[in-house]
């Protein structure tokens, strides 16, 4: 990817933050908080789906909401240490250029997840987490 991600994901949370939407889907949060999700991969293009996203804790989505479902896999679960959104973006960049090279592991075809814990995302000791789906090579 030529970092273009790392331009536009902030922009997009920056869009939903302050229309709303992102006070909406705290109100549904699960266990796992504030969630961004990259999936619907298209290598070759170098694109992918990114939503901003809450687990389903109530029967029915709210209307202007979509519902997917991520599917089942082996989670690689990286931490996240400092302020959002650079330590985040540190993290994939080591994830891509260290991480799979060094472990025998590839990305499965599943989404990954950007899991958003409790806290002040713009705090020095701000922890997060990211899930990449694995498989064994």
């Amino acid at each position: 990817m030529d970092g273009e991600n790392f331009k536009v994901i902030p922009k997009f949370w920056e869009e939903v933050n302050e229309n709303g939407t992102c006070k909406a889907l705290v109100s549904y949060n699960g266990d796992l908080g504030m969630l961004g999700i990259c999936a619907d991969f298209n290598h070759e293009a170098e694109e992918f789906t990114y939503m901003i996203a809450s687990e389903k804790t109530i029967a029915n989505v709210p209307e202007g909401f979509e519902e997917r479902e991520i599917p089942a896999a082996t989670w690689a679960i990286f931490q996240s240490v400092g302020p959002m959104p650079t330590a985040i973006q540190e993290v994939f960049k080591r994830i891509y250029s260290e991480w799979f090279p060094a472990t025998g592991y590839e990305h499965a075809d599943a989404p990954e997840l950007e899991v958003y814990l409790p806290g002040n995302p713009e705090a020095e000791d701000y922890k997060c987490e990211v899930w990449i789906p694995i498989i064994k090579k």
